[in-house]
């Protein structure tokens, strides 16, 4: 006796629900350590997370990428933050200069051991290219990490290592190259492990270098103090008190009574402001695309504040119109010589940010 096309329907339906519970059942069953919580990540998974790239290139995607591809990048994503010849801004330290080329020869950076030369940059002291590489992966742009393609970061590592004399203009900077290239960094043989640090055999010393032993002859005399911070300036960049994390043992000290004294009771801390529509939305989106990790709302960052450049275009009667065309096409100069680059979001957004901006940037 053959059955109807809905007993049929109905079969396969239970099998089918049958099936998931099986599943979800053995999948649950691979989570023994905390029950119901969680489950074991995918292969998938895995390997998004697995993209670190050792010193002997082991994690190296297969690609390529040349110094002038570099530059392309490089002015469009990188100068904002690390200058146009990588000797970056007020911000951030200097990734270029202090090496010559008898450190490339000798692979010793012979400035890091001179007392009077004024800082270290990036290339004085990484010894690895896959460091600089495997960094600008994961963590470049600040802006949109991991958002650079394989042949991007290749460009900009070969970039980078031609600013500081490392590689020639015509170099091509691949995973096959890549040895070729950390042949020639300058400081390949300044990292040491005689420290004996590190455990495991075969790596340095098995014996450390500091035996913890008290010699208690020819001791340094009893520093004098030569200079100390007046009491008119002991608040001169705020309340230190107030400017640490609320959690953990670290507190600042409240500078804004005599050292020593005990520190004032908070006042009740006065109910915010509501923000009026207009505002919290462009707020939402000066986070939304980042705008914050270069400009403060009342304060220099990277580039202006967002009230100062409201001061400045006061009164302007075309400054929406300006502002939001700024955004989108970036530029240099009007505040510095640190470029702000082109932006891609959409032209409603920028608009509503550029509004916000002519209207007082109020929180």
């Amino acid at each position: 006796m053959s059955s109807s096309p809905k007993t049929s329907t109905m079969r396969a339906r239970l099998t089918w629900a049958l099936a998931m519970a099986t599943l979800s059942t053995a999948s649950l069953a691979q989570s023994t350590a905390y029950p119901g919580v969680g489950r074991p990540a995918t292969p998938k998974e895995v390997a998004a997370w697995d993209i670190d790239v050792r010193p002997d290139f082991k994690g190296l995607p297969k690609g390529s990428g040349s110094v002038a591809k570099g530059q392309d990048v490089w002015e469009a994503k990188c100068a904002s933050c690390h200058g146009v010849f990588g000797e970056a801004n007020e911000v951030f330290s200097p990734l270029v200069g202090g090496t010559t080329a008898d450190d490339v020869k000798t692979g010793r950076v012979a400035k890091l051991m001179d007392p009077t030369f004024p800082g270290r940059t990036t290339l004085m002291k990484v010894s690895t290219v896959s460091t600089l590489w495997d960094y600008i992966n994961r963590a470049m742009p600040w802006t949109a990490p991991k958002s650079l393609t394989t042949e991007e970061v290749y460009g900009v590592t070969a970039y980078l290592l031609n600013m500081g004399g490392i590689v020639p203009d015509n170099f091509v900077l691949s995973d096959k190259t890549i040895a070729e290239a950390q042949a020639r960094m300058p400081n390949r043989n300044g990292m040491t492990t005689d420290h004996a640090m590190w455990p495991g055999k075969g790596i340095g010393h098995n014996k450390p270098d500091v035996q913890a032993k008290a010699c208690m002859s020819d001791c340094a005399p009893e520093a004098k103090v030569g200079s100390f911070l007046p009491a008119f300036a002991r608040n001169n960049h705020g309340n230190l008190a107030e400017q640490n994390r609320l959690v953990g043992p670290q507190r600042g000290a409240d500078t804004t009574q005599p050292e020593g004294a005990a520190p004032a009771k908070a006042a009740p801390a006065a109910a915010p402001k509501a923000a009026d529509a207009g505002s919290a939305a462009a707020l939402a989106l000066i986070n939304k695309h980042t705008c914050v990790a270069c400009h403060g709302v009342e304060s220099k960052l990277v580039g202006p504040g967002f009230r100062e450049v409201s001061k400045k275009l006061a009164g302007k009667a075309d400054a929406v119109d300006y502002l939001s065309a700024k955004i989108k096409a970036g530029g240099v100069g009007v505040w510095g010589q640190i470029p702000m680059p082109a932006q891609t979001l959409p032209d409603a957004d920028a608009r509503a940010i550029a509004q916000w901006i002519a209207d007082g940037a109020k929180k």
